[in-house]
């Protein structure tokens, strides 16, 4: 009898081992890991090879003028920012090969009135436009031009005394840095000069064709239907181009309504009116399509670029997020008494840490309803389009620093692309401190998901009297994590191994914003297309009994933006001020 229950016991071993083998092509999160992996190994064979010698001798010659300027002034010279935009026109992206990725995963372009502008632009309406948007260049080329003489004046002002007088100093940093946002107005206006005509309809049904397979293989090998995917993904994709239609209307990007926000309310216009058609379900795969995006992101976060902020950032990112985490779902379990600790877990996550990034990492780990994933999001979305918008405007009316600005942005609001719009709205240097929070605080993602995965087999459902099972850890964590942690860490030996300025050419703009970055923005707007044509009104509408999520998300919200201004300015302006001053 013992040998029997030996040998049951061993057989047992042998079956959990065979079928934590077989997860590797069985299981989503695994199939996330490896799609996103093979995107970025492309990425890799393709514009690594572009870092020629020419372009490092240029990056030399620019360096040699950056180390000259530096020694010659206590402040960044127009001279200085001249070499630093001559480094950034080198970019990957800009060879042959990466023009043609980009009209490949292009999303449709911009318009006013005709919605198909957006996919179908003439010689004729071209021309109009960039007659019209020469127009409007020239305009503010000429203040730009103002702007530099201007700086040059008061920097010649400033070097007469061999910068020794304080006043003339701040004057010429001043007139540099309004010569850097008008310059950054020519620039961004010169290039609407430059609009040609164009047909992205070939490119779209290319895309969409690519992406059912890429998508649609792994869907086959863990057991499900490749050719009823097929027309069900052409439907979805179909409901992305419409968002990305929407999303490029000049007055919805004005106000800052973005493509996730159009994917997730045309997708519930269908699924709450005529429903969404059974063909179509097969397609609906939420978080097959956003782990897939997630792996990618975590190319993105970088090491090195994390420590250039250094420790305010760490403590503006680590220490307020965790804090204002725990306390939010303690409020909406203890204060509020939400009756679901899943969806009470997933806002949380989703307003403290960065949006529906870690919403989809929180709710896997937690086991959360779809449903509660959907109005987490939804809530996110939703507040993510004032902030971008209400913040920059606050931060100018009150004369805060925008260093300090660009802390607190980066810190609460929810999406990094909406985090990078509303620095630049700023400055450059509120822009690039904002950036670099938010990707401080997208590092959280993979912790976060651990530690909620943790509490809940060691609390929430562990039956009493019951030892703890740490394979059940095991088996509860998102293992598209693991994907995104392995992407992060080696990003960030190859961007330090080939060096910040080439790795600017070949990976920033080369393999991120020449390919991955753009597949991630398709990938994600699948993913809220999906979210909205699965969610059902009637389904959401005991979640909202009370308005116990909205009050959870404004109260975690309002902690979150006093917590982060107050750390901001403790670590920017009163402990690590020569770190500020650098920036």
């Amino acid at each position: 009898m013992v040998e029997e229950v030996k040998q049951t016991d061993e057989q047992l071993v042998q079956d959990t081992g065979r079928s934590q083998f077989s997860d590797l092509w069985k299981k989503e999160d695994y199939w996330a890991i490896w799609l996103g992996g093979i995107l970025l190994l492309i990425g890799l064979i393709v514009f690594l090879p572009q870092g020629t010698s020419d372009i490092n001798k240029q990056i030399l010659e620019a360096n040699t003028v950056l180390e000259t300027e530096a020694a010659k002034a206590p402040f960044k010279t127009v001279a200085w920012y001249q070499a630093v935009d001559t480094k950034a026109k080198l970019k990957a992206s800009n060879s042959s090969i990466g023009k043609k990725l980009k009209v490949l995963t292009s999303q449709p372009g911009k318009w006013t009135v005709n919605p198909f502008e957006a996919l179908i632009l003439g010689e004729d309406r071209s021309a109009v436009k960039n007659a019209k948007a020469t127009k409007k260049f020239n305009d503010i080329n000429h203040e730009c031009q103002i702007a530099l003489q201007l700086a040059l004046q008061a920097q010649t002002a400033a070097g007469a005394v061999d910068f020794q007088n304080m006043s003339l100093n701040k004057s010429a940093e001043d007139a540099i840095d309004n010569w850097r946002r008008t310059s950054a107005n020519a620039s961004k206006a010169k290039k609407n000069t430059k609009i040609k005509a164009y047909n992205l309809l070939p490119s779209l049904f290319l895309l969409m064709g690519i992406l059912a397979l890429f998508f649609g293989v792994g869907l086959k090998v863990m057991g499900g239907a490749f050719w009823k995917f097929i027309p069900g993904f052409c439907f979805v994709f179909a409901i992305a181009v419409v968002a990305y239609m929407a999303s490029n209307n000049q007055t919805m990007k004005q106000y800052g309504i973005g493509y996730a926000a159009w994917a997730i309310l045309f997708g519930l216009i269908i699924s709450n009116t005529i429903g969404t058609p059974k063909w179509v379900m097969s397609a609906v795969q939420t978080e097959y399509y956003i782990k897939t995006g997630l792996v990618l992101l975590g190319a993105e976060i970088l090491f090195g670029k994390i420590l250039s902020i250094g420790i305010p950032g760490i403590f503006v990112a680590w220490i307020v997020t965790p804090i204002v985490l725990l306390t939010t779902f303690w409020f909406g379990q203890k204060v509020l008494k939400i009756p679901s600790k899943t969806l009470n877990m997933t806002i949380s996550a989703d307003m403290s840490v960065c949006g529906v990034s870690a919403a989809i990492a929180t709710a896997a780990a937690c086991r959360a309803k779809k449903e509660e994933l959907t109005l987490a999001v939804g809530l996110s979305l939703v507040f993510t389009s004032i902030m971008m918008i209400v913040m920059p405007a606050v931060i100018k009316a009150t004369g805060m620093p925008f260093i300090l600005g660009g802390a607190w942005m980066g810190g609460t609001i929810d999406a990094t692309g909406a985090v990078a719009a509303a620095g630049a709205f700023l400055s450059e240097k509120a822009l690039y401190v904002a950036a670099t929070i938010k990707m401080i605080q997208n590092v959280l993602i993979g912790i976060i998901a651990f530690f909620v995965a943790l509490y809940w087999v060691a609390k929430v459902d562990r039956e009493k009297g019951k030892k703890l099972s740490y394979m059940e850890i095991w088996h509860r964590f998102p293992k598209f994590v693991l994907g995104f942690i392995t992407a992060s860490i080696l990003f960030s030996l190859l961007y330090e191994y080939l060096g910040k300025d080439m790795a600017y050419v070949v990976i920033d703009h080369g393999v991120i914003r020449g390919l991955t970055k753009n597949f991630r923005g398709w990938f994600f707007c699948l993913a809220f297309v999906s979210i909205g044509l699965a969610t059902d009104f009637r389904q959401l509408k005991g979640y909202f009994k009370g308005g116990k999520p909205l009050i959870l998300y404004i109260c975690g919200q309002s902690l979150n933006l006093a917590l982060t201004l107050l750390m901001a300015y403790i670590m920017f302006y009163l402990v690590f001020t020569d770190i500020t001053d650098k920036i």
